[in-house]
């Protein structure tokens, strides 16, 4: 199978400081489909990206050994798996990479994988964390089209884990989205007031309270002009420096225990999307190394 940054270095598991967990699932996708062959997308156009980071100074792979780890939860080869399929094997499999003490990006696939992923990580861990969704969605909805595990609820599903969200770059909700952050006073940092305010990432780390965060990206999260090959590509979204600033800024603040990247669904003739995504995993990889290399 294909390899993150294959033509650079390949790493082993044992080495391996990082590991890409790539899960080609797609059963709830509303509108544009093609998730399930985001991972795909993204370990080849991960072959074209160069290894120095210009911003950190360094040739990131070769500090942060990387290893590709075999899909989980393939709908390509398995359209009749089930969400509960997906969470038990997800939750597994993250969890034993976990407890190998390896730093993991899963790479979607529909944003309903987060579930898996995240209750992997409260299920090992003592102590509470913060889920920091960059997304255009609240994806906060009970159900939707039948289904509690739909890619528009898993926001609802990690709040009922009880655990603490700070969704960011929001501009799409339903009446029950709007009426359950009313309720639950949760620290939605809108698209818009971040387009507004200059002061918006002061403002967004201090609704952070635990110590450690988990960063799940949905890439409709960033504007489409940047990235066009998602499901449902809303105006307004993040720009590239400025969600690149904001990731080295929870990085540098925080203890981040883990990360997905998700719902990337390519287009035809155009690399852009998978390329950024690429790009996108290789920068979070760094800024991972460069705050946990520090003495």
């Amino acid at each position: 199978m294909k390899q993150f940054l294959e033509s650079e270095i390949i790493s082993t598991y044992e080495e391996a400081k990082i590991v890409i967990l790539p899960i080609p699932y797609e059963i709830t996708t509303t509108y544009r489909k093609g998730c399930e062959y985001g991972p795909d997308a993204v370990l080849t156009a991960s072959d074209q990206l160069e290894c120095y980071d210009e911003e950190l100074g360094m040739e990131t792979c070769f500090h942060a050994p990387i290893f590709t780890h075999d899909y989980i939860a393939d709908t390509r080869i398995n359209n009749n798996l089930t969400a509960d399929d997906m969470l038990k094997v997800t939750t597994e499999t993250v969890t034993k990479l976990i407890e190998d003490n390896k730093f993991v990006i899963a790479v979607g696939g529909e944003h309903a994988i987060t579930t898996g992923v995240v209750q992997a990580y409260q299920q090992n861990l003592d102590e509470p964390f913060t889920v920091i969704q960059i997304d255009a969605h609240g994806d906060m909805r009970h159900e939707f089209e039948g289904s509690i595990h739909n890619h528009a609820c898993v926001m609802r599903r990690i709040l009922e884990l009880g655990l603490p969200t700070l969704p960011v770059g929001i501009r799409a909700i339903c009446q029950e989205e709007a009426d359950l952050i009313k309720e639950k006073n949760i620290p939605v940092m809108w698209a818009r007031n971040i387009y507004f305010n200059p002061h918006w990432m002061a403002e967004a780390i201090s609704n952070i309270k635990t110590k450690k965060v988990f960063i799940t990206i949905d890439l409709d999260g960033i504007d489409p002009s940047l990235i066009p090959g998602v499901g449902t590509p809303e105006p307004g979204g993040m720009d590239w420096y400025q969600l690149l600033a904001f990731m080295n800024l929870i990085f540098s603040s925080f203890d981040v225990i883990g990360c997905d990247v998700m719902e990337l669904a390519p287009t035809k003739d155009s690399v852009v999307s998978e390329f950024t995504a690429a790009k996108l995993i290789y920068k979070l990889i760094g800024y991972w190394q460069h705050n946990n290399s520090r003495s």
